[in-house]
């Protein structure tokens, strides 16, 4: 089993930027993809970007050049710096892990609210 506890999220102005964390505990050691995906009211949960255990990366064209998804290993800990944030950006964020043995889990979101 593995536990996910995500961090960051809150309410920001257009233009601003918010650092979203998600640290994995429990069963770690079989990490492989770790990842953001998002949801907006009346929307379909979309990816957001996802990393793998040896760094490669995979960005939504909506977000691209504008978010840096990164993971610290040694923490069991994967990031989101979200800058030069757009309303449209608003909903709420989840962290996603897929383990070597393609067992999925979620965490349980964090609000992420981008004023104009």
């Amino acid at each position: 089993q593995v536990q996910l506890v995500e961090s960051g999220g809150g309410l920001v102005q257009a233009g601003g930027s918010l650092r979203l964390s998600c640290a994995a505990s429990g069963t770690t050691f079989s990490l492989n993809i770790m990842g953001w995906y998002r949801q907006a009211p009346g929307q379909q949960r979309e990816l957001v970007a996802r990393i793998t255990s040896l760094g490669y990366t995979d960005y939504a064209d909506s977000v691209k050049g504008r978010f840096t998804i990164s993971r610290d290993n040694n923490k069991n800990t994967v990031y989101l710096q979200m800058n030069s944030l757009k309303p449209e950006d608003t909903a709420v964020y989840y962290c996603n892990v897929r383990t070597s043995q393609s067992v999925i889990y979620w965490g349980q979101g964090t609000q992420v609210t981008v004023s104009s």
